[in-house]
């Protein structure tokens, strides 16, 4: 029978070898002023359009790993509406998805409020407003009464990857935590943001949305790194491409011994990789902002600024004249009419392939 980290004797007295990751810690800080720089000159409208798309990204990708597939409008709609941004898509509503945006908000945007039992039981409540997790009723708002088990395979063939502290212990156990996350101020901020991760992930206090909620932590830890309440990196994008090694290296760690160096590691690699893949976002504020300052005058309805603005952000698969028509609510004929107005123009140019699969693509030119 497996022995975890939360059994051992010393447990929660984690440790670890700062010069393994001492030069890796200073790039990774290096590189999170060198982003913050760059946003510093975008201006308030274009650092509210990356923060948008970010947390976009955030809430969408934290979710996935879990299985769970947003609809990115959606999660567009619920986002800008709650900070309060101009919205140009048709605005809707998603219980699950209104959910998971004001907890990631409220972590993200209330950095500096103290982590409570009652925040963390609102967060959940958030995450579950029906009740239940899929098909299957959970105890929502409270740390779980049962046993945890982390499980793959088919029944009968179930491997154990990891079990959770008992139940009973649950009280204690947070209290240590949340303690440690409010007080705890000599640490390293993008540090404690690894362990504080770790640390809630092992301890598994909830029925369901454990994960999800643990990334909350950790956003909202790093957002006190960065010294700002808007998000330009997301760390949960990171971890979704990196998933298998993601459980593999928490496996490990907590079927290990309490030095934790290597979840440390693999954890400012991890932070390292979303940094660095946040200039996309970043290129593509930018990139749109430039674009309606050159183009703004050429739009002639707002079905145009509306479906130029969905090829700008985050449209997937080929656009033709029926999808147009679909998505502004109006005729094929209308449509064909708005399009070939912005092919005159040179704002779209008609794809190679043509015949029934014609399709429209963005000029990059523009």
């Amino acid at each position: 029978m497996a022995i975890y980290i939360h059994q051992l004797k010393n447990w929660p007295h984690l440790q670890w070898d700062e010069q393994a990751f001492i030069s890796l810690l200073s790039e990774v800080r290096n590189l999170q002023g060198k982003l913050m720089g760059k946003v510093e000159l975008l201006g308030f409208q274009l650092k509210d359009e990356a923060n948008l798309e970010t947390l976009i990204q955030d809430v969408i990708q934290t979710s996935e790993i879990e299985g769970e597939i947003l609809n990115p409008e959606l999660v567009r709609s619920s986002i800008a509406t709650r900070l309060g941004l101009e919205y140009s898509g048709v605005a809707h509503s998603d219980r699950n998805v209104n959910g998971i945006v004001e907890l990631m908000l409220d972590a993200t945007q209330n950095n500096n409020k103290i982590v409570s039992d009652e925040r963390l039981f609102g967060w959940h409540a958030a995450l579950f407003p029906t009740g239940r997790s899929g098909m299957y009723k959970i105890e929502v708002g409270q740390w779980r009464s049962g046993e945890m088990q982390v499980v793959s395979g088919g029944m009968g063939r179930e491997t154990v990857h990891y079990e959770a502290p008992k139940a009973e212990l649950l009280a204690t156990e947070m209290k240590q935590f949340i303690n440690w996350f409010n007080d705890e101020q000599n640490l390293e901020s993008l540090l404690k943001a690894a362990i504080a991760h770790l640390w809630f992930v092992t301890i598994h206090p909830f029925d369901d949305g454990n994960g999800r909620i643990a990334r909350a932590i950790t956003d909202m830890q790093l957002s006190k790194a960065d010294g700002i309440n808007q998000r330009f990196y997301s760390m949960s994008t990171e971890i979704n491409k990196q998933k298998k090694g993601y459980y593999t290296i928490l496996e490990r760690t907590q079927k290990g011994n309490l030095d934790i160096t290597e979840w440390i590691i693999w954890f400012l690699e991890c932070l390292k990789k979303s940094i660095l893949s946040s200039n996309t976002i970043v290129d593509k504020v930018v990139k749109k902002h430039h674009f309606w300052v050159k183009n703004a005058s050429l739009i002639s309805n707002e079905r145009q600024h509306l479906m130029l603005n969905i090829l700008l952000d985050h449209f997937e698969g080929n656009l033709n004249t029926s999808k147009w028509a679909k998505m502004t609510k109006t005729s094929t004929d209308t449509a064909l009419r708005d399009i070939t107005d912005l092919v005159n123009k040179g704002i779209l140019l008609k794809a190679d392939s043509g015949g029934r699969s014609t399709h429209y693509i963005l000029n990059d030119a523009f």
